[in-house]
């Protein structure tokens, strides 16, 4: 056995490599993908309009992914959607947090941001955030800016040419 290591050296050396960057890449992975807030806390939160997110969205803050999307549906007596956060149990947030729908750019996906407040009490597993703000619609918004872009008020139509003699 010790011959046949020597032999091989660099081929054990080359092994030992791909498998340590095997374990740091799934390692990494496991990071990045919040797998860590399985552990978590709930929270809920009900928005006006929840367009483009989905069980597995990321919750941020401050552009930091701490949790994710739970569970989704529709309240049937208000028409809200209420929404179940899943956020790390090291985050603690103030009661009077907010989240709000953002989207990543015009082609980018949607997540929930959160935004601390300032009380010093916390938000306990299960209680839900009060200040929400729902999705935006893009679209609407590109096409009112399109059917305004000009003045103010619209366009005075001319007078019609004076009739012939």
């Amino acid at each position: 056995m010790r011959a046949l290591f020597k032999e091989n050296v660099v081929e054990a050396l080359v092994g030992l490599v791909v498998v340590i960057v095997a374990v740091w890449f799934v390692g990494s992975a496991y990071a990045r993908t919040a797998a860590g807030t399985a552990n978590g806390y709930l929270l809920g939160a009900r928005f006006p309009n929840a367009t483009g997110i989905a069980v597995g969205t990321d919750v941020r803050v401050s552009g930091i992914k701490i949790g994710k999307v739970e569970t989704q549906r529709l309240d049937p007596k208000t028409f809200q959607a209420v929404v179940q956060l899943r956020v790390a149990g090291d985050i603690k947030l103030p009661t009077d947090s907010s989240a709000a729908i953002t989207s990543e750019g015009i082609l980018g996906g949607s997540y929930i941001s959160l935004s601390p407040g300032g009380d010093p009490t916390t938000l306990k597993p299960g209680d839900e955030i009060a200040d929400t703000q729902g999705a935006q619609d893009l679209m609407g918004l590109m096409g009112q800016f399109i059917n305004r872009s000009g003045a103010s008020k619209p366009a005075a139509v001319p007078p019609p040419p004076p009739a012939a003699p």
